[in-house]
């Protein structure tokens, strides 16, 4: 697990309270996750820890090779008709495997 070293990374590096606060989870949730008891989903965690931390880069049809943090960042943006790029997004958002939309 890639992700769980790196969360543990950025508690050393960072402090718990500005890890908590970056990926908007409890202190118990984060203590749970640390320890290996955390009883939810793991992959939503994995992917709010990638999402925040991680410097792995992805190839979007769009803006080209970019961090999977601007790719988050991306697709959460609404959709505006008036903004070319926007709109060449939204359409190569709709069929991409990293969007969130289509992996619940």
């Amino acid at each position: 697990m890639q992700w769980l070293e790196l969360l543990n990374q950025k508690v050393d590096e960072l402090g718990r309270r500005k890890v908590e606060a970056a990926l908007g989870i409890s202190k118990t949730t984060l203590s749970q996750v640390l320890n290996e008891k955390y009883p939810g989903n793991l992959e939503n965690i994995a992917a709010k820890v990638t999402e925040a931390y991680s410097t792995e880069r992805v190839s979007c049809p769009v803006l080209g090779d970019i961090t999977v943090q601007r790719c988050a960042t991306e697709q959460a943006k609404p959709f505006a008709a008036t903004n070319p790029q926007r709109i060449r997004l939204w359409k190569a958002c709709q069929t991409c495997p990293l969007n969130k939309a289509n992996n619940p």
